[in-house]
């Protein structure tokens, strides 16, 4: 039975991962366990190395020019240690990925759109590694900086499990993880990837199966079906596609997160089922893990976050939902996306002070 091409995303990385990617990261595993087996002490200059050759091979010199000259200039920006500064430096960076002459040119570089599209979502993803770098650099003291250096941010940037799509991880965590050096077992390693890549397999099944049995996507794509369909019809397509996005990010993230495993380091939590979430708060805090992470720490909190007036919690979480959608691609729909996610969470918490006081307690 054929199955539902209308899903970008996933035909994309199903498509990239069985030609290449799956390749590579199989390539990253054995040079993570053979590193953590001899040259422990030496195990992020290994991988290091190892990602930014995946990268040269998969992006050709052109692609990883780009990704080195991004960290480049995020690091030398991050010398003036102004935050502010920072992160202009990290939104220009960004918004040159909108240029429609960066574009055309990017394109010249490859002979299909997947490899176009490979660079700028990598590109993109790397934005946000690079500003983590950044930020905790300008935040940390002098006596600090040699565990800050270029070499560290390279070996941030060029991580490759995450390097693609992902999950995000911040800096701080990061590097305290790969600093720390563990009993290493390979017989307990192997349980780990064996267990991993049978979850993993069920996983992709499922969203195989979605995919070819469901047509969520063939569906949402023509307007007829969906006018005649009832209320308690589209009720349920909008349920299944966000069921099959969730499944589809247990894949897409289960496997970097199962590498880093693999590596002796804690990944984001994978995401909760959709199903289990009744509020917009629970669903940003627990979909994306890392990415939420990024946002509270760097946006949301130096802003004043919940800590501050009513005014001052409203704009730090406008914000960071602004940045989110501009992250994403800054398209029109993705700003009404951005509104009605910050109006529901600012909905819900609303809601929780005036049933937090004691007189409406009392009356409940």
């Amino acid at each position: 039975m054929p199955q539902d091409p209308m899903d970008f995303e996933w035909s994309f990385w199903i498509e990239l991962g069985r030609e290449r990617l799956l390749w590579l990261l199989a390539g990253h595993l054995l040079v993570s366990q053979a590193s953590r087996l001899f040259v422990e002490k030496y195990k992020p200059w290994c991988l290091m190395v190892y990602g930014m050759a995946a990268c040269w091979l998969l992006l050709g010199i052109k692609g990883f020019a780009v990704i080195l000259l991004h960290a480049t200039i995020s690091f030398a920006v991050a010398q003036f240690q102004l935050s502010l500064l920072t992160w202009l430096c990290s939104l220009v960076l960004l918004s040159t990925l909108r240029l429609p002459a960066v574009e055309e040119a990017k394109r010249k570089w490859y002979d299909t759109e997947n490899e176009y599209y490979l660079l700028l979502f990598t590109v993109s993803v790397r934005c946000l590694f690079c500003t983590s770098f950044s930020l905790e650099y300008c935040w940390h003291g002098p006596a600090q900086k040699s565990s800050h250096s270029f070499l560290w941010m390279l070996a941030y940037v060029f991580y490759y499990p995450m390097f693609h799509n992902g999950p995000l991880m911040n800096f701080d965590e990061f590097s305290k993880q790969m600093r720390r050096q563990e009993a290493f077992s390979l017989k307990t390693n192997l349980s780990i990837l064996i267990v991993g890549i049978i979850r993993i397999f069920f996983w992709w099944c499922l969203a195989e199966l979605m995919i070819h049995l469901m047509y969520i996507h063939a569906l949402y794509s023509s307007a007829p079906p969906l006018e005649a369909a009832s209320y308690w019809a589209l009720g349920g397509l909008a349920l299944a596609q966000v069921l099959f996005f969730y499944v589809k990010y247990l894949v897409l993230y289960g496997v970097p997160a199962l590498l880093l495993r693999m590596d002796g380091l804690k990944p984001p939590a994978l995401p909760c089922c959709v199903s289990l979430m009744h509020s917009f708060t629970k669903m940003w805090r627990s979909f994306d893990v890392g990415l939420h992470r990024f946002l509270v720490r760097y946006i949301y909190i130096p802003m004043g976050g919940s800590q501050s007036s009513l005014l001052g919690t409203l704009f730090s979480t406008a914000l960071t939902f602004a940045f989110v959608s501009y992250w994403h691609g800054g398209q029109s729909y993705l700003w009404y996306w951005g509104a009605l996610n910050w109006l529901g969470v600012i909905v819900e918490n609303g809601v929780k002070r005036i049933l937090s006081i004691s007189l409406i307690q009392d009356l409940i």
